[in-house]
């Protein structure tokens, strides 16, 4: 066992540009225990007091930037390199010359902080919002907190800003997931394994509390108390990838816990959605902004690999920029003046720049906007017909057809059918939410005893330039993505048409227990499937490819949806079909903009 938990912060007010504090307790207010948190703060003159940005998160508040991932800080804006540069951080170099405590807290169970390793849960929401009034009742704080960082560190920002901690006065969630179910674990109800998998085994297990060998391994330094045995960081920890794979449905226990009424969000809101980031934080930054309760909120768009464009010169302007307005009361753009910046900054990409290319995405130009949606967007419906076209004319079916694929195949060779439109004969815009409506069933392979249940659908929409070429767009790893991709489990249809948040563009389900319908052989079923929001410029001659499949296809990266229980071939394996009749219209709905 470690040793009794010990008192062993240190100030450093020499080495550095600013001071550091290391390894200062927080004392948890809902739990007994503690938080440990890094704190550096300017040099000023008269020990005048200063607003305090704040993380909190499972990477290792000691971590070095290089250590944790050296190509991605080979790349960062070299503004933004000091001695104590993070992960997914703001850098605490730069934010001190400008006039900011950095609070930077090792979340419960990991680093530092002892306790149980239980990631994006209520408690460890609990111990954030600890952190964040500690921060404000400090004597060199000035008593206003401001959120800031990206990915996990964006993600529980939400959480926490829904329960009203004392002293947080702004928020901004750049990339961050806001609905776990549907952002993260299960979009569209289907289990999203891969990336969870990845992330938990490198970067928060790694990083536990108690971990053997990480300063040997150039992970941090080791825990003060001493190691724990393989047991015993068993015992402290709750595995995100067997809890996810374990429940199933919002209402149970382990879900129903993460979740929060984001109209309960009230602080100064700047939401950073990137166009690339489709299969994991852009819904949630689009949804958030939407929901959130806030009087100035402001939803900014953005492309790029997704751990530079927050370190981007003129990007780390809007945040400062941002900031400075609610936590310095020194407003240069006008943020807090109701209606004086755009709620709305939307970034058009037009032409194929190629991919994980900053330079070549400068090209992309930004326009402002007064709402999200855009309100004189045109949904526009584009009709599936047997042959594989696209067009805005409803065809006419005299009779019964169907297209069919197997409902279970591989990212290497995936069992799709696809439909394309012809070549646009003039530059159209298209911005916001996706939605397809297609009428499927599912049989049995001729001769199998294998009976399937469900359906699962993955759709995938594609842009094509006046070249014949299809245009890629940098992905959150920085690779190559398409437009945009959607999923849905047939046996989780059920939509609530009554729900405050459901639209003809966004269908809302519950994903409950008490939402599952039956996938029985032979039914056709006609399904609202949910594709997350896009942009593209469609220039004179491109073309729009839509692509449903047996499982992830091009684009999908680390994000798999592969599980070998949660994608059974029990389950799965049979003919998905797509059916045309006079009965059966199948279309996609695309948020023309004029």
């Amino acid at each position: 066992m470690p040793n009794e938990i010990k008192d062993i912060s240190s100030v450093d007010s020499t080495s550095f540009p600013y001071i550091f504090e290391q390894n200062v307790d927080v004392p948890l207010k809902a739990a007994s225990g503690l938080v440990r948190v890094n704190v550096y703060r300017p040099k000023t003159e008269d020990g005048a007091r200063v607003p305090v940005v704040v993380t909190y998160g499972p990477y290792g508040k000691d971590i070095h930037y290089k250590d944790f991932h050296p190509q991605s800080y080979s790349e960062v804006n070299p503004e933004h390199h000091s001695d104590h540069s993070a992960w997914e951080t703001p850098d605490p170099g730069f934010w001190t010359r400008n006039g900011y405590a950095v609070v930077r807290a090792d979340e419960r169970g990991l680093g530092q902080s002892p306790g149980v390793l239980d990631t994006m849960s209520r408690g460890t929401s609990d111990a954030f919002f600890d952190v964040v009034e500690w921060a404000a009742e400090q004597p060199w704080s000035t008593g206003k907190v401001g959120l800031l960082g990206i990915s996990y560190y964006a993600g529980s920002q939400w959480r926490v800003a829904a329960r009203h901690p004392k002293g947080l006065c702004a928020m901004i969630p750049w990339e961050g997931m806001s609905d776990y179910y549907r952002d993260r674990c299960r979009q569209g109800g289907i289990l999203s394994n891969g990336f969870i998998k990845f992330w938990w085994n490198r970067q928060v297990i790694t990083n536990q509390y108690g971990r053997p060998g990480r300063s040997a391994r150039n992970w941090g330094p080791d825990t003060i108390e001493g190691d724990l045995s393989e047991e015993e960081l068993a015992a402290n920890r709750n595995d995100q990838t067997e809890d996810n794979a374990a429940n199933k449905f919002r209402d149970e226990p382990y879900y129903a816990s993460k979740e929060y009424n984001m109209g309960d969000i009230q602080v100064p809101l700047l939401s950073v959605a990137n166009w690339g980031g489709i299969c994991l934080h852009l819904r949630g930054n689009v949804q958030g902004w939407l929901w959130a309760g806030s009087e100035f909120k402001y939803l900014r768009f953005i492309t790029g690999r997704h751990d530079l464009p927050f370190y981007y010169h003129e990007e780390v302007e809007i945040q400062r920029s941002f900031l400075d307005a609610f936590l310095k009361g020194e407003d240069r753009e006008g943020w807090s003046v109701k209606g004086k910046v755009a709620p709305v900054s939307i970034l058009l990409r037009k032409g194929n720049v190629g991919f994980n290319d900053a330079e070549a995405e400068k090209v992309y130009t930004r326009r402002e906007e007064t709402e999200w949606p855009i309100s004189r967007t045109q949904y526009t419906k584009f009709f599936l017909d047997s042959t594989g076209s696209l067009t805005t004319s409803e065809p006419l079916v005299k009779r019964s057809e169907k297209l069919s694929y197997k409902a279970l195949g591989t990212i290497e060779q995936p069992e799709l059918v696809k439909f394309e439109t012809k070549p646009f004969e003039a530059e159209t815009e298209i911005t916001g939410h996706v939605v397809a409506h297609l009428n499927v069933s599912v049989t049995p392979y001729s001769g199998s005893e294998s009976i399937p249940t469900d359906i699962d659908l993955f759709v995938t929409l594609r842009y094509f330039g006046p070249d014949g070429k299809e245009v890629f767009y940098t992905g959150t790893a920085g690779d190559p993505v398409p437009l945009t991709k959607g999923w849905q489990r047939v046996s989780l249809r059920k939509v609530d048409s009554s729900h405050y948040k459901n639209k003809t563009w966004l269908p809302h389900r519950n994903y409950t227990s008490a939402d599952v319908e039956p996938v029985i052989i032979g039914e056709v079923y006609p399904i609202d499937v949910e594709i997350w929001p896009t942009n593209v410029v469609v220039e004179k001659g491109g073309k729009i490819i839509f692509e449903v499949a047996s499982g992830d296809t091009q684009g999908a990266g680390i994000f798999l949806h592969n599980d070998a229980v949660d994608r059974s071939k029990e389950k799965l394996d049979g003919l998905n079909h797509i059916h045309f009749s006079p009965h059966f219209s199948n279309y996609l709905t695309l948020p023309i903009i004029p």
